[in-house]
């Protein structure tokens, strides 16, 4: 295998024996490209045309209070499937706190964790302290990847073929974007939101194709609020106020810890994509938290929007943990006890209704992108390792009969978000794709795999070496090459007319 390896950047992280810094979660800090990887089973398809992409979390300082896996800094693994070939390249995402800490040797910035005033510079976010890393999620919108952060920042773009940072977004508003803007790649727009700790709370927000900020209106909430995701249909945007958030109690005194507030309704914002505040539709549902959403679409008076349940959105401590307990207890699925939910929206009748669609816990979805939308049927999840962040297997669900498929890794084998890739020419919704990160605990080693998004019980179809053994992380993301190619020819036309 042949490896350009980029020069090293500084880090003072020490060895440590801390859950989230060790094992599957060991910081990786080599940047590096490989023009073609080696296939060690099976065959690429050569019905697959695009690139993977995929944000983790690699601390590269020692930390200067209690480390939480989201503390640490965007890194960017890219695999360029294309003609029955894939290349490999990864990057840290140059944020402007990834810079400055380089400059200075150290961290500069507490944790998530960590009380107010340990960082030694002013922070970023609606938390307001933290280090605005861009490790969270990660998109493609009119040709530009943009890596953002769960509690709002700036979003750092990059060329989503070469890894190239392009700099933070022009267009970003003082409080930032959460991470979860959606792209209706029909007619280029991405929407998105933000919260802050004063009023109004919220604001949503709409970029058009050429990456202007277009629309940009508050939804006023009674208070400072923790949403972390959105959904989109074609003519609505539902965002979300639900009763885990900031104790305000102690958020007066600088204390940033969430709790489930007893007696408080989840409710849901529908706005039409350019209205105003007083367009929008609330409507009231059972307390809950959801980290994520699958798919929204609309039938009839009906807006449909499908995401993960959380039964306990306030988990109890894994005790077993010791220090750890509340930390390991707040990212494990079997904690907070994450289902495959629906809930319908009534537009004439303003009423919710609900319904599970899962027993089993699992998160961190996929559905094929072409049914983005529009009404879909299935579902491809991600399984956990009980107690830990970590992904274990598959369950590929059939809303429509309630059939659901079983895949589990190898153990000490971990998967990362896995997108769907509809196979060319498919005609079938579930023909086609997941493509995947796998971090082997057994041999110290990484791979990108291929499943049969029909048949996910056949495991990997496709395994290919990859050069160092990566770090978890949380989202990805899928693009096709047509995509950017359309994307380029549009801004090509556009320099052209100026």
């Amino acid at each position: 295998m042949q490896i350009m390896r980029h020069p090293p950047v500084k880090t003072s992280l020490e060895p440590s024996n801390h859950p989230y810094l060790t094992g599957p979660w060991t910081p990786l800090h080599e940047e590096v490209d490989v023009p073609e990887l080696r296939v060690i089973e099976g065959a690429i398809p050569a019905d697959i045309d695009g690139i993977y992409l995929r944000n983790t979390e690699n601390q590269v300082h020692q930390p200067l209070g209690r480390h939480h896996p989201f503390d640490g800094d965007a890194m960017i693994h890219q695999v360029n499937i294309s003609g029955g070939k894939a290349s490999y390249r990864n990057r840290f995402v140059r944020t402007h706190c990834f810079e400055a800490e380089q400059i200075a040797g150290r961290s500069l910035w507490g944790g998530l964790m960590d009380p107010w005033g340990t960082s030694v510079r002013p922070g970023f976010g609606a938390h307001g302290g933290l280090k605005d890393t861009g490790s969270t999620d990660i998109i493609v919108h009119a040709g530009t990847a943009y890596a953002t952060l769960y509690q709002c920042g700036e979003a750092w773009m990059l060329d989503p073929v070469t890894l190239g940072s392009r700099g933070k977004a022009p267009w970003v508003p003082l409080d930032g974007i959460s991470a979860h803007p959606k792209v209706d790649e029909a007619t280029g727009e991405m929407m998105f939101f933000n919260y802050s700790k004063h009023a109004p709370f919220m604001h949503y927000g709409v970029v058009d194709r050429t990456g202007a900020l277009v629309h940009y209106v508050p939804v006023p909430l009674p208070g400072p609020r923790l949403p972390h995701d959105m959904a989109i249909t074609p003519n609505w945007s539902i965002l979300n106020d639900m009763p885990l958030f900031w104790d305000e109690e102690l958020l007066g005194r600088n204390i940033h810890a969430a709790r489930l507030h007893e007696g408080v309704p989840t409710r849901f914002a529908l706005i039409p994509r350019h209205g105003q505040p007083e367009d929008i539709r609330w409507f009231e549902a059972a307390p809950t938290y959801v980290l994520h959403w699958t798919n929204a679409w609309e039938e009839g008076d009906e807006v449909i929007l499908e995401g993960y349940h959380q039964a306990k959105p306030m988990p109890d401590p894994l005790e077993e943990m010791g220090r750890y307990s509340h930390m390991m207890a707040y990212v494990d699925e079997h904690s907070f006890q994450s289902r495959l939910h629906r809930w319908r929206f009534n537009l004439k009748t303003g009423e919710t209704r609900e319904e599970r669609l899962s027993e089993k816990i699992v998160e961190f979805g996929m559905i094929n992108p072409a049914y983005a939308m529009h009404k879909s049927r299935y579902v491809w999840s991600t399984t956990t390792r009980p107690g830990w962040f970590l992904f274990n297997g598959y369950v590929r669900h059939d809303t429509r009969t309630g059939e659901e498929q079983v895949y589990r890794l190898p153990e000490g084998v971990y998967a990362s978000e896995s997108p769907m890739i509809p196979r060319k020419g498919s005609t079938a919704e579930d023909d086609g794709y997941l493509v995947t990160f796998l971090i082997d605990e057994n041999t110290g080693t990484s791979e990108c795999a291929i499943l049969d998004a029909s048949d996910i019980t056949k495991g990997p179809i496709c395994r290919l070496a990859l050069p160092h053994k990566i770090c978890s992380g949380t989202h990805s993301v899928w693009v096709e090459q047509e995509q950017l190619r359309k994307d380029a020819a549009f801004h090509r036309e556009r320099l052209v007319s100026a």
